[in-house]
């Protein structure tokens, strides 16, 4: 816990730096976003009862503000499961089976170019049962619009950076790497919308790949249905420990 708390404080510290570098920027007529903040909250719960008794719970908080020079994001999530199962002499055993939290947060300066940014990025991954039980990310680089229609868009940075993860098997590992990201939008139509998002770390212990789909379809101004898959991949993990974890969703989503 003590870790999660250092990191997510070296997280708010850059972004701190960053609001003291935007006081100081100079004004640049090129930008023509929307400023101030637009947040989305999500939250699915599934339980089941019978022979097979348990509840799965996922969360999502983004955050986005815009500033005259800055473009930033922030990201939290949650993932929490338990089961209930029967012993033989009729007692009902408890356990937990999956508790994973997530925080993040971007900072992208603008450049002349109205879609470019240079970006410090920060991640901190908590997974009590995964692979790795730690994972902190930090990384700088170039972010662009690669492409822009009516109704698609794509969005591409790369850049160096530095991981440091803890296996549960409690041995640390960290390193320099190289990180890639990109975003894919499609608004299908006026209530309908697809997002592909795909992120590569690439370092000489492990490489990192994290994709997720998701579809989203709009129920009324503010509330919105999401149905969503994950795929996260280690290269390098502990015996006994898979490689690939995968994540079904179904949320709604409110807007403000």
């Amino acid at each position: 816990m003590k870790k999660t708390l250092c990191s997510l404080s070296a997280l708010s510290s850059l972004f701190v730096l960053s609001g003291l570098l935007t006081v100081q920027a100079e004004e640049s007529s090129s930008n023509t976003a929307k400023l101030g903040w637009s947040t989305t909250a999500e939250l699915g719960a599934i339980t089941t009862s019978g022979n097979t008794k348990g509840t799965s719970i996922t969360g999502k908080v983004d955050a986005k503000q815009e500033l005259e020079h800055w473009s930033n994001d922030y990201t939290f999530s949650a993932f929490f499961k338990r089961d209930e199962t029967e012993t033989n002499d009729g007692q009902t055993l408890v356990e937990t089976s999956a508790e994973k939290y997530a925080a993040s947060a971007k900072g992208g300066y603008k450049l002349d170019k109205e879609s470019a940014r240079l970006f410090v990025y920060g991640l901190h991954v908590s997974d009590r049962f995964g692979a790795y039980t730690e994972y902190t990310t930090v990384a700088i680089g170039y972010g662009d619009e690669l492409f822009k229609t009516e109704t698609m868009s794509l969005e591409g940075e790369v850049g160096p950076g530095y991981y440091r993860g803890e296996t549960d098997l409690e041995e640390t590992e960290n390193g320099v790497i190289v990180r890639g990201a990109a975003t894919y939008r499609w608004q299908i139509s006026e209530s309908a919308r697809f997002k592909q998002t795909v992120s590569l770390e690439y370092g000489e212990d492990n490489r990192r790949s994290i994709a997720e789909s998701s579809l989203t379809a709009k129920i009324n101004g503010r509330m919105q249905m999401k149905a969503a898959f994950l795929v996260q991949n280690d290269s390098n993990v502990p015996v006994g420990k898979k490689k690939t974890d995968t994540q079904t969703s179904l949320t709604f989503v409110y807007s403000f």
